[in-house]
């Protein structure tokens, strides 16, 4: 990681607190300010990296299904 992507993180972190407290503040009265929302998001992601995503099958039910097939001299042998 460069030097400059480390002081973008550890500015963005460094509003941490700020930005939850206003979170709350607009969950509480109601989601009108979207644009100031989206200032946050970014500012968490940029700081602490985007949520995890869970891995899923297809229509984003049960396991992921992988399928390997060796293909010797032009011939799918399966």
């Amino acid at each position: 990681m460069t030097k400059m992507a480390a002081d973008l993180r550890s500015l963005c972190r460094s509003y941490t607190e700020t930005t939850v407290r206003t979170v709350a503040g607009i969950a509480q009265k109601g989601p009108k300010d979207s644009d100031k929302l989206t200032a946050i998001a970014m500012l968490w992601e940029r700081g602490w990296g985007k949520p995890v995503q869970p891995h899923a099958g297809a229509d984003g039910e049960g396991d992921i299904r992988v399928t390997i097939r060796n293909i010797i001299n032009g011939e799918d042998k399966t």
